[in-house]
């Protein structure tokens, strides 16, 4: 069964992908602000990781309380198989989509 990613959660996906043992909450949403070039509330992405935890498409960990965090955990993501998936589903639809526009759509 195929599952519908929107746009955020494609992203959110792929950045987890991306940064590896470095993904958690504030290292995701500077990741995806800086590639996005767009503001990511803390909340949103909070909000579509646990969507997606629901999906079965990311899991999670708490890692070590540290000084600089006052004693708090972080909480580190990882993509799962049905993660994988997912996006690669999504891509192959994106890129079917690309090759059949008949619209020129590079930018000078």
């Amino acid at each position: 069964m195929k599952t519908y990613l929107g746009e955020l959660e494609e992203l959110v996906l792929l950045t987890v992908a991306a940064l590896g043992e470095e993904a958690y909450g504030v290292s995701i949403q500077q990741d995806l602000e800086n590639r996005c070039n767009r503001s990511i509330s803390i909340g949103a992405l909070h909000s579509t990781i646990t969507r997606l935890e629901e999906k079965g498409f990311l899991k999670s960990w708490l890692g070590g309380a540290t000084a600089e965090r006052g004693g708090r955990s972080k909480r580190f993501f990882e993509i799962t198989q049905a993660g994988k998936k997912a996006v690669a589903e999504a891509k192959t639809v994106r890129d079917e989509l690309w090759s059949l526009s008949k619209v020129k759509l590079s930018v000078r």
